[in-house]
């Protein structure tokens, strides 16, 4: 195939270029199957794309690495110079009052929940590193191109994917920068985008992947950098928490990371099933710092950078069908985080080897463009399914009986699959969307939250300032509401607003000048690309597309 036919005789025809692997992505699992690929059969053209300006930056993760999965894909790493420094010293794990807290044993948890051996990182820094590792053995990677189209052929067969058109004004009309995308043909589409990717949600869409999978379950983490007073360092310490300040109806709760140089992680995570529409993430995670705990610790410091993401939590019952025909989903657009670890990247790794293998096998064959049925077959029986099935039933337990008998049948339930190797409960479901768990306005109070300080609590606009976003502001607006008079009905009379609340970074609000016509107002630049809107509206009515490319976040060190 050559150049592809253009949808409109006025629009130039694409351009085109071959590959025998097309990689969407270029986060753990994006870079792990590019690498793979070209360890398997080095002869093998492989190109990734990243709708990042750069490697890394719209990476945001918490992190502490696992690094299993990066021993099997680059064992030669802890000989060389890597951004993967600050080993884990301390594991601690908490329970939070308003002015206090009671520590957990340590060992009262489960051997998988044991941090011993990982490590504190930078996961975009992790990645840039595994870039130029990728691109020494040949792998070519475009960032600053997002991949916005599946192409097809007539057997709707996926034998691409396509760029976004760049230099699109606000009106949709090609402005005077006008250039048209680039279409990246190949024998197999690898899917990576992370988090609830506008490409592979309409891959698990169009091809049914669902089918026979619990729905898809999501929490909202947020995350700054710090640097504090070198007394107060501790590097390599890992602490975890739940409780306050989120109530025993919803689910979340803490992480605080010590790095080298004197930096720590603060971080919160809330379950996106939660019930209030008055309740606010972003609030939350402010209200949290001003634990005495974590005040103590903050005070004097200065925050560096700030970010927001989506997480994937319905595990093992919730991962779609992995293969479609002509490709396959890795890393977070398959979903193989693990809850209560919260981990997901030495799966993400996993997955891309995996998926790698099986395509370089099957080209190897001479096949191309059909359903890689040994990733799909295999990956249950892998280290990805050993991690993620003890874990199965956690996070249903968590919601059907709230934090405090949830975490404890949880507990006992990954107790008994370390000890058994089995669930009293079985396998577990998940039941409702987290967009069909959000109540109306009416069976719930407003919820009063403090005013920043602007020393240890901020705004959201003074938060997106420190995530290095920018949006050029005469493009199309890339969240699409479908239906506005539905969004006025629905979100804003019976849900009291809630994208207000429930998005991190001051994206929509609703402007009540005219209280007989409130407007919805989208301040698309604001966008950090979390995706939650595109998961908590609770109508599904608003959709995240791509803006164009090398747009969003740049993270410094997250």
């Amino acid at each position: 195939m050559s150049e592809l036919a253009s949808e409109h005789e006025a629009v130039p025809e694409r351009e085109s270029m071959e590959f025998d692997v097309v990689i969407v992505g270029a986060g753990p699992a994006g870079l792990s199957a590019a690498i793979r690929c070209k360890q398997v059969n080095p002869d093998l053209s492989v190109v990734v794309l990243e709708k990042g300006a750069e490697v890394g930056a719209h990476i945001l993760s918490g992190c502490v690495l696992d690094p299993s999965s990066l021993d099997v894909l680059l064992p030669e790493w802890r000989s060389e110079e890597t951004p993967i420094r600050q080993p884990v010293t301390a594991d601690r794990f908490f329970v939070y009052g308003p002015e206090g807290a009671v520590r957990l044993p340590n060992a009262l948890m489960p051997k998988l929940m044991s941090n011993e051996g990982n490590f504190v990182v930078s996961l975009g820094e992790v990645c840039r590193w595994m870039a130029a590792k990728a691109e020494a053995l040949g792998v070519e990677i475009y960032p600053g191109f997002a991949a916005t189209e599946l192409l097809t052929d007539a057997d709707d067969t996926v034998v691409g994917v396509a760029t976004g058109d760049m230099g699109i004004t606000r009106s949709g009309e090609p402005g005077g920068a006008y250039q048209r995308g680039m279409a990246l043909l190949g024998k197999y589409v690898l899917v990576g985008e992370g988090v609830r990717g506008s490409l592979a949600k309409e891959i698990v869409e169009r091809y049914g992947l669902a089918h026979g999978r619990e729905p898809q379950k999501y929490g909202l983490g947020i995350k700054e950098l710090w640097e504090i007073d070198p007394a107060k360092a501790q590097p390599g310490l890992v602490q975890h928490s739940f409780g306050w300040p989120l109530n025993l109806e919803t689910g979340g709760g803490s992480f605080l990371y010590h790095l080298e140089g004197n930096r720590v992680y603060v971080g919160f995570v809330v379950h996106l099933n939660y019930k209030n529409p008055y309740l606010s993430p972003f609030e939350e995670f402010q209200r949290f710092k001003r634990h005495p705990d974590i005040a103590a610790l903050l005070e004097g410091g200065q925050r560096i950078s700030y970010g927001a993401r989506a997480i994937s939590e319905g595990g093992w019952q919730s991962v779609p069908h992995l293969v479609f025909p002509g490709g396959a989903l890795i890393g977070c657009s398959a979903g193989f985080v693990n809850v209560p670890r919260i981990k997901g990247v030495h799966n993400a790794i996993s997955s891309g080897m995996q998926a790698a293998e099986a395509a370089a096998a099957a080209i190897a064959a001479g096949r191309s463009a059909d359903r890689l049925s040994t990733y799909e077959d295999g990956w249950r029986d892998s280290p990805i399914g050993r991690d993620l099935r003890p874990v199965r039933n956690v996070k249903p337990l968590w919601s059907r009986f709230g934090t405090g008998l949830g975490v404890v049948l949880g507990g006992i339930d990954m107790w008994c699959n370390q000890l058994l190797g089995r669930s009293v409960f079985g396998t577990l479901g998940h039941g409702k969307t987290d967009a069909e768990s959000t109540e109306p306005a009416a069976k719930h109070r407003p919820i009063d939250y403090p005013r920043p300080d602007n020393k240890l609590t901020f705004d959201r606009t003074s938060s997106v300032f420190l995530s290095n976003t920018n949006h050029e502001e005469d493009q199309p607006v890339h969240l699409v509401v479908k239906d506005m008079a539905l969004q006025k009905r629905s979100e804003h009379d019976v849900y009291a607003g809630l994208s207000q609340r429930y998005c991190p970074a001051a994206v929509y609000e609703w402007d009540e000048t005219n209280a007989a016509d409130p407007r919805y107002v989208i301040n698309a630049q604001n966008c950090v690309h979390c995706k939650t809107c595109d998961i908590k509206d609770p109508n599904g009515n608003i959709r995240w597309v791509p803006p164009q490319g090398g747009e969003g976040p740049v993270y410094a060190s997250m």
